[in-house]
């Protein structure tokens, strides 16, 4: 059931989309005709200076029509009749709406929440990569790039893609000593291998609490205990899952001394790795059940706001990196998900998220709104960008606008072309349930 928080989610997202259309419009003189919550047939309706307001039989988003959308009218209140610049003002409000939205929900977030911290480490290494070249490994952790701290795998991306084709610096921990080598990223990588070679694992500076163990399973002999902390592994400090798993991985088929935190002090217990199993999992075969709890840092009031803003930010960054990898083919089509697989999406990350509810849900909104600002913009015919295209045009052809017939057959094609490019998602989504995939990692 946790998957139906996406529906009330999406809808009130394109109620918000709506109403900036709806804004812009009165804001360069455009006359609205009708503002639906919800989708037809009309449930009740009302008007209020000049505006038809209905409330629809499907509680799910909303709409606005305007003078002149669906005709060439010489009315001075049509949107056909404003300039170009004014079109595009009313065509790009809607997303601007959603981008203000996902800042805003980002904002609130930062400020209750805070924000947690990340250690990166490299997941896999490519044959004959640069990384390989440099000596990295699988498990080491990237400190320092360029100088600069790593906190994130943007941050390494970022950097990564300035010093392309150059040398660049960067300071990796492997088994509690710090290494610095020396990278050149490439230019042109081979598609799905990146500038350096390296799969990258963002894992939030986290605790590591036992919540269940298992009778008579090796954590059990060992003297695991409900409510023991994670301290370290043979005498490495554990902070974050991924370093947790790595550790228990690297050290299969042999007894490590675990250090736990139990009450005021610090207990250590030999515990017995099972030889690796490939489909497994090192917890499950240990029989540990282990619940990892992002720590939240508390953000001065000052900086809540360019916090906040930051982190959006980076956030539409990735995204707008997923399309250009989508588009290029350096990103399978599966990683696509249509509303079903954003529904599959929702449960699997509300069941998994260790935060407070309403802070999961905000920053399920937080992406999802970003994703309906980006996609709305792209030049595809039948969404807003498409529109904002033919604007374009219109302003390169010195003024003349394209004959509607010619537009309306493009606009349509592009409907029938994203109505076929839904089911296919739709398909490969359904595919991934009846399957029992998960979309998480």
């Amino acid at each position: 059931m946790n998957g139906l928080y996406i529906v009330p989610i999406l809808g009130v997202l394109i109620l918000i989309h709506e109403i900036g259309h709806f804004m812009a419009a009165r804001m360069i003189g455009v006359k609205v005709e009708e503002f639906g919550i919800g989708i037809p047939p009309r449930l009740k309706g009302w008007r209020h200076k000049g505006v038809l307001w209905s409330l629809n039989w499907i509680p799910f988003g909303g709409f606005v029509k305007v003078l002149g959308e669906d005709s060439r009218s010489g009315d001075p209140e049509s949107i056909n009749s404003k300039s170009p610049a004014q079109r595009a003002v009313f065509l790009g409000a809607g997303s601007f709406m959603n981008f203000a939205l996902a800042f805003v929900l980002m904002i609130l977030v930062v400020g209750v929440q805070g924000i947690s911290t990340s250690n990166v480490y490299i997941a896999d290494v490519a044959a004959d990569s640069p990384a390989m070249a440099a000596g990295w490994e699988a498990g080491d952790r990237i400190v320092e790039v360029a100088g600069v701290a790593i906190e994130s795998s943007t941050d390494v991306g970022a950097r990564t893609r300035e010093f392309a084709g150059r040398p660049l610096s960067v300071v990796i921990e492997r088994e509690k000593t710090f290494i610095e080598t020396s990278v050149t990223p490439r230019i042109d990588p081979p598609p799905g291998e990146g500038a350096t070679g390296v799969g990258i694992n963002d894992a939030a500076i986290a605790d590591a609490k036992v919540e269940t163990v298992v009778a008579d399973s090796p954590a059990g002999v060992a003297g695991f205990l409900p409510d023991d902390r994670i301290v370290s592994i043979d005498g490495t400090p554990v902070n974050d899952s991924f370093g947790l798993q790595f550790g228990l991985l690297h050290a299969a088929n042999s007894t490590v001394s675990i250090e736990v935190q139990r009450g005021n002090e610090r207990v250590a217990l030999p515990l017995a790795l099972p030889a690796l199993d490939p489909e497994g999992n090192m917890f499950t075969q240990v029989g540990l059940d282990v619940r990892i709890t992002p720590i939240f840092q508390r953000v001065p009031l000052g900086s809540v706001i360019p916090v906040g803003i930051a982190q959006a930010w980076e956030q539409t960054g990735m995204m707008l990196a997923g399309i250009r990898d989508l588009v290029t083919g350096q990103a399978p089509f599966s990683q696509l998900a249509g509303p079903i697989g954003m529904g599959q999406i929702t449960s699997e990350i509300v069941a998994e998220s260790p935060l407070p509810l309403w802070v999961t849900l905000a920053q399920l909104a937080v992406l999802l709104s970003l994703n309906l600002a980006v996609l709305n913009l792209l030049p595809i015919p039948a969404l807003d960008g498409g529109r904002l295209l033919f604007v374009v045009i219109e302003v390169l052809r010195g003024g003349k606008k394209l004959a509607p017939e010619r537009e309306g057959i493009v606009h349509f094609a592009g409907l029938v072309l994203l109505l076929g490019f839904m089911f296919v998602v739709a398909f490969l989504d359904i595919g991934r349930l009846l399957q029992g995939r998960s979309f998480l990692p």
